[in-house]
């Protein structure tokens, strides 16, 4: 289990770090506990958003700062997550549908939720592959026939801030101060 190899890390490495092991629905933790969260690639895969907002804007601290990205609901994510990396033979890389289009979030979606649990909304960019289509598609290829790993793809397909959100999105939010 991966909380075990991390305590253990902690201490081999004399490292005073309390892990705790929860779900967005309910973490245990109490109210206002943290200066930071951060929802890393988590928001389309669960079934409750709002619950998941409201629970760790809960553990949130007044001015505290919410990071996100997720997967928008669009065409574009429509044909990258789901057909290219999920359904096409060729260019799929895992086996198992990992992703759900329909639990895909807007931006316009995802602020309301974090206005309504008093996170402000501040910057929303696109995240994706800054390496070109063709590029993408051979590397792709190239994990799916074994040729490369999974972090050589990564590292080729060059993920960050890109101009559109119509693929993939990243911003943060503040919690109000009381």
């Amino acid at each position: 289990m991966s909380i075990g190899a991390a305590r253990r890390h902690a201490a081999a490495r004399g490292l005073d770090i309390d892990y705790r092991v929860g779900t967005g629905e309910q973490l245990p933790a109490g109210d206002s506990v943290f200066d930071l969260v951060y929802c890393c690639d988590v928001l389309e895969h669960v079934s409750d958003l709002d619950r998941v907002v409201r629970e760790t804007a809960r553990v949130l601290k007044p001015g505290g700062l919410y990071l996100f990205d997720t997967i928008n609901r669009s065409l574009k994510s429509k044909l990258l997550v789901i057909k290219m990396m999920q359904e096409w033979p060729f260019t799929r890389i895992t086996d198992a549908a990992i992703h759900d289009w329909d639990m895909f979030i807007k931006p316009a979606e995802l602020a309301g939720v974090l206005t309504r649990h008093g996170l402000e909304a501040g910057e929303i960019v696109g995240l994706g592959p800054r390496a070109k289509l063709p590029d993408v598609l051979r590397s792709f290829v190239s994990a799916r026939q074994g040729r490369i790993t999974y972090g050589e793809l990564s590292r080729r397909l060059d993920f960050g801030r890109v101009r559109s959100t119509a693929g993939s999105y990243m911003g943060f939010a503040t919690k109000a101060a009381r």
